[in-house]
């Protein structure tokens, strides 16, 4: 297997600049039905999809979220923008945490924050977390740029028609590595947030 180094690199740094989240702008100003949160979710979330069958959320994950307290109840069948917001960060959070801990995270926050009308509230705290993504967005790109070149300086001793995949497999293992590292203090946070 031949692989071009550069347009595996180019290809996942067009990838990453192409993040973006969803703002509260985009979000409408009524309260939504079931229905309509799906289809909005589904349609502001589409890119982050790896299969096209893949679910952003179902009826039954968002009925799930609120019996389990990581989302507020909805008020006569209807989630307002806030719901939204929380469900958004439930949707980042679930890729690599369990539900317990999305819930010790989440659920603090929606009582102190949910539906504050005065002063800090869920939206301003979502806006706050994502005004930060751009500068990650640029470290992260560094990041894998090092992580990439550390990785094709590898296996240099390999068979030449294997050195290509083998380098691409420590490219995965690098960045998996990041992953579970990052994984580890996160759940650790999350353990000092419960005891503090």
């Amino acid at each position: 297997m031949t692989i071009n180094p550069d347009d595996i690199l180019q290809s996942i740094l067009q990838s990453i600049s192409n993040i973006d989240h969803i703002r509260p702008e985009d979000i409408p100003n009524i309260d939504l039905y079931m229905d309509q949160v799906t289809t909005f979710m589904d349609a502001q979330l589409r890119a982050s999809k790896r299969y096209p069958d893949d679910k952003i959320l179902t009826k039954t994950m968002i009925n799930n979220y609120a019996k389990n307290h990581l989302l507020p109840s909805p008020e006569k069948k209807k989630y307002s923008r806030e719901h939204v917001l929380v469900l958004i960060f439930i949707y980042y959070f679930k890729g690599f945490l369990p539900i317990t801990d999305i819930q010790a995270l989440l659920e603090p926050l929606c009582k102190a924050f949910f539906q504050n009308g005065e002063g800090m509230n869920i939206e301003s705290l979502y806006r706050e977390v994502f005004s930060m993504e751009k500068d990650q967005i640029e470290c992260m790109a560094a990041d894998i740029k090092e992580k990439y070149n550390t990785a094709w300086n590898t296996f240099h001793t390999a068979p030449e028609n294997e050195q290509d995949s083998l380098r691409l497999f420590s490219f995965i293992c690098l960045l998996s590595f990041d992953v579970y590292v990052k994984k580890q203090i996160i759940e650790k946070l999350i353990d000092l947030h419960l005891d503090g």
